[in-house]
């Protein structure tokens, strides 16, 4: 054990992130095969809602338990990925959601204003929608920080500077979009690669730790998967497609490049009133 512990220490970061995914890969494979078998899906067919939420469950246990036998390879624990069991995790987490939940509303209420969106009566249960989108962003939201803002950072930060480390992240984060959409994700790849810059600027402000990140990352899923399931807004056609998105994709439009933006620009400003 200690010299493998001594050979990952000395493993390039390139190295070191190729055999985390190829593990998690590997682990992921023989549950994703009968699962996609039985959930009728064929490669490269795009992924229904049903078929991926499956998949992408099976697919995120596992990383934990991959990120687990790193963090003892690099002996240390996963408080290095910037997950410590401290009260300050959960109140930044809750910071960071309500955060994320604000400024999506105000987006949201600023194309209701000009006419580019209405709101509609819900089409299912709104408090079961809000349960189970509520999951699915925390869970979701986790997962992609510790594997993103936490552990690629970290590796990618012993060779490269800061900035650039959180640009290559930030890249990758982006590019595995397309794994779950395909080319349909390609507009919305200049702002998930922003959403990741501002992730990375959220943990920094944090001090480090992932809370912030997390609950932001969190609070955006929440909102816009209940939008989405409970039906409760609608395009009406009157915005530019290149303002509120292509393909109805709020990241593959102007606004919502200027909502992370602005989503940056304050955590700018929260980290300076921090840092004095």
């Amino acid at each position: 054990m200690a010299s493998l512990m001594a050979d990952w220490a000395k493993a390039r970061a390139a190295f070191q992130i190729f055999l985390f995914f190829g593990v998690w890969l590997v682990l992921w494979l023989p549950i994703a095969i009968p699962l996609a078998i039985a959930l009728k899906w064929h490669p490269p067919q795009p992924l229904t809602l049903t078929q991926k939420l499956p998949l992408l469950v099976s697919l995120y246990l596992l990383a934990p338990l991959v990120l687990w036998g790193v963090a003892a390879l690099a002996g240390a624990s996963f408080e290095i990925y910037g997950l410590p069991w401290k009260p300050s995790v959960l109140y930044s987490l809750i910071q960071g959601m309500g955060g994320g939940i604000l400024g999506l509303a105000i987006l949201f209420g600023i194309e209701g204003i000009l006419g580019w969106v209405r709101w509609q009566p819900p089409a299912q249960d709104v408090l079961k929608t809000l349960i189970a989108t509520l999951a699915l962003g925390i869970g979701v939201g986790l997962i992609e920080e510790l594997v993103f803002r936490g552990f690629l950072l970290n590796q990618l930060q012993q060779d490269y500077l800061p900035w650039m480390a959180a640009a290559i992240a930030s890249l990758m984060f982006a590019l595995l979009h397309l794994v779950w959409e395909g080319k349909e994700n390609i507009p919305q790849l200049p702002g998930l690669w922003l959403m990741g810059m501002v992730l990375v600027l959220a943990r920094w402000v944090d001090g480090g730790e992932l809370g912030l990140a997390w609950g932001l990352h969190a609070g955006w899923i929440w909102a816009i998967a209940t939008l989405d399931t409970a039906e409760l807004i609608a395009p009406t056609g009157k915005g530019a497609a290149w303002l509120t998105g292509w393909g109805g994709k709020p990241l593959a439009g102007a606004l919502g490049i200027l909502f992370l933006l602005g989503t940056g620009g304050a955590l700018w400003v929260m980290g300076g009133e921090l840092g004095h």
